[in-house]
């Protein structure tokens, strides 16, 4: 690599750290990919406990909603406050005591029988989950940096191949008789077992080291990249809670099979990412960004607008591929980008995207009971529309 282009990784890391930088390699990329397979499988591993959290509580689908915020309330917490403490103490002890946080409270999740409980663990929970979430993001962002090539859509797929990982484990684990707790234990004892074999490449420093104030409002470019983030999220968080609903309701599908739809989604999603970084590095993110918004775009009106059960099923996997380099795409842009911290940016988006999951649900409902369903995921094209379109803002030419 030569100075110009050293200077230019570098960024606005401090002097003391351009060395560390200038040794990142193999070690910090596989880190990278294990701390992300790690936070796939831990957010996976809650939702085949689920039911069984409902039946020791006795609670109604009404109030295990209300139950369930309280993992959202937890991520939103902390989202935008990682930035900064990643910052002054590093990724490392960052990306470490989260995931310490997430093996103690998973087995919790499966004991606690009362509400109270319940719901403190599920903040504490989500807490960990966002921490380790903006944190992963920000180590990704200065080895991606450093690498001088596309590294963040392989990153993202890990992530990807950690939820079915954990949700497969855990499932398993059930089907073979083992109880809840034991499944979660299981899964805690796995997760401290792979955190502990990639700690090893683990950022001891995060950002620019300078720390800075604890929450920082975005600004600049980051607004927009945040509220791309937001809709790219809600898009998947409205795959994931709707589109069983709409192969049952609009295409007569059998609900024991409608979770096909979904499925082809999340494996389209993979197989993109995992493909994407070869092809950011060959035609550059902003198209890449611009053809993917195009495609999603495209998915959620073909499955809306045509009445088809195999039009819907190429709509939703249209959907996963589109969407599957978009927010790799837009981290590593707010990791570029100047008008504010790396480290900050990283914050600002992941809440503002995670915020588009919270909202998705209630916001696409909402408009299928004043319309229809079909009619809330042409909407979602519509917006995803405008995230193509933005792609000459968002993304600098590279």
């Amino acid at each position: 690599m030569s100075e110009s282009e050293s200077n230019a990784t570098a960024g606005t890391v401090a002097p003391t750290q351009r060395a560390d930088l200038a040794s990142i390699g193999a070690a910090e990329r596989l880190s990278t990919r294990i701390a992300f397979f790690i936070a796939g499988l831990a957010m996976a591993a809650w939702a085949p406990l689920v039911p069984y959290a409902k039946a020791r509580t006795g609670v109604d689908e009404g109030m295990l909603g209300w139950l369930l915020l309280a993992l959202g309330a937890g991520s939103l917490v902390t989202m935008p406050l990682t930035g900064a403490i990643a910052g002054r103490y590093g990724c490392r002890r960052v990306i470490l005591l989260a995931s310490a946080v997430v093996c103690a409270t998973l087995p919790l999740l499966a004991h606690f029988s009362t509400l109270p409980a319940m719901a403190l663990t599920l903040f504490v929970f989500g807490a960990a989950i966002g921490t380790i979430d903006v944190a992963i993001n920000i180590q990704a962002v200065i080895v991606e940096k450093a690498s001088g090539r596309a590294l963040m859509s392989g990153f993202h797929g890990f992530f990807s191949v950690g939820g079915i990982a954990g949700a497969g484990l855990v499932s398993v684990l059930l089907w073979a008789q083992a109880t809840p707790l034991v499944a979660a234990m299981s899964v805690a004892v796995v997760l401290a077992l792979l955190m502990l074999f990639g700690s090893r490449g683990l950022l001891r420093y995060g950002d620019d080291g300078h720390g800075g104030s604890m929450f920082v409002l975005p600004h600049g470019i980051v607004i927009l990249l945040g509220v791309l983030c937001f809709i790219v999220f809600l898009a998947e968080g409205a795959m994931l809670d709707w589109s069983a609903l709409l192969l049952v309701s609009g295409r007569g599908v059998q609900p024991s099979v409608a979770g096909m739809g979904y499925a082809l989604f999340a494996l389209a999603m993979t197989v993109g990412r995992f493909n994407g970084d070869r092809i950011v590095q060959r035609f550059g993110p902003r198209p890449v960004l611009a053809l993917g918004g195009a495609c999603a775009a495209a998915g959620f009106l073909l499955a809306a607008l045509l009445p088809w059960t195999s039009t819907t099923l190429l709509g939703f996997a249209l959907v996963g591929l589109g969407c599957s380099n978009i927010v790799p795409i837009l981290f590593s842009a707010a990791g570029n980008q100047k008008a504010m911290s790396a480290g900050a940016a990283v914050s600002a988006i992941s809440t503002l995207g995670y915020a588009g999951i919270l909202v998705g649900p209630a916001g696409i409902g909402w408009i299928a009971k004043v319309s229809s369903l079909p009619l809330a995921f042409a909407a979602l094209g519509v917006a995803l529309v405008v995230v193509a379109a933005s792609a000459r803002i968002a993304v600098r030419k590279g």
